[in-house]
């Protein structure tokens, strides 16, 4: 038996005054209401409401006990509509974690336009490329880029993510183009420590290993060796030829770019907002490879 319908049967009658009238508010039988009523009285240990053929009373105790639970039947629906508002308006602060440099570069952009459709949503977007525990540390949604391993996180493809191996054309101008795999075992690389490692690339060659890859693509501009980067960050470099891509036969398939959650159902309507939002915004390719094909 629910204690908000005991709750809400008993205000009904001391508002009626009445077990007819009430079961008829509520749309349940009078034998119901009746009863509802009796096991509140069990559970008191006191009775509430004095019963006349005609008529219905409340004792002292019944009218005090009324008005606490008149307030908290009106904290509940209060409650229950503010609820309801969140799931039909997108509002409420909405936490996002996304890589580093991918944010760095793009999200700005995404999250203002986000913001002006939907103003009552606020973010907290933090910015880390390990992958976080979702529900652990109380994120709506976040952004990964890779091939995604099966697990009970949903996940939605927002846009493929292109790696294109690139230097700088002073380093091929001192060590020589690699016209083939087997020519990348002379030549010094700049690792992205949270990639697992091409299998085309040798052991032992590792220049410089960073977990951020805004600082690969600079040393690689720099000339400091050849880089396997996404053009979400190296396209401009590759687009103006401070960066050469190398070996472009040999580019690997893209990888995704996915907004991860933890529910399909019962979504809340700010995560449903900005994954729809979300969804195809970057296009398909996405804008920043469109540089390269100019």
């Amino acid at each position: 038996m629910d204690r908000i319908d005991v709750l809400r049967a008993f205000a009904m009658v001391a508002t009626e005054n009445s077990f007819t009238k009430a079961a008829d508010r509520l749309q349940l039988s009078p034998q119901l209401v009746s009863k509802y009523v009796s096991r509140l009285e069990e559970n008191v240990g006191i009775r509430l409401v004095n019963r006349t053929t005609r008529k219905v009373h409340l004792t002292e105790a019944g009218m005090r006990y009324f008005q606490r639970a008149q307030q908290l039947l009106d904290d509940f629906d209060d409650l229950d509509h503010q609820l309801s508002d969140l799931q039909e308006d997108a509002r409420g602060l909405l936490r996002i974690s996304a890589p580093v440099s991918f944010s760095s570069a793009h999200m700005a952009r995404l999250l203002s336009d986000f913001r002006r459709a939907y103003p009552h949503v606020d973010v907290d977007l933090q910015l880390n490329d390990r992958k976080v525990d979702i529900i652990e540390e109380g994120f709506d949604v976040a952004l990964r880029i890779g091939n995604l391993k099966s697990s009970s996180l949903i996940a939605k493809y927002l846009a493929p993510i292109r790696l294109v191996m690139c230097a700088s054309p002073a380093y091929l101008a001192e060590f020589g183009t690699p016209q083939s795999a087997d020519d990348l075992q002379q030549h010094q690389f700049l690792s992205y420590s949270y990639m697992e490692r091409n299998p085309l690339w040798p052991q032992g060659h590792d220049a410089l290993i960073s977990n951020n890859g805004d600082v690969l693509v600079q040393a690689a501009i720099a000339g400091a060796g050849i880089t396997l980067q996404p053009t979400f960050i190296a396209g401009a470099a590759l687009a103006d030829g401070r960066l050469i891509q190398v070996l472009p036969e040999l580019e690997p398939e893209p990888l995704g770019l996915y907004a991860v959650y933890p529910h399909r159902k019962l979504l809340a309507s700010k995560v449903r907002s900005f994954l729809d939002f979300a969804d195809g915004y970057f296009g398909n390719p996405p804008y920043w490879d469109s540089v390269l094909s100019q």
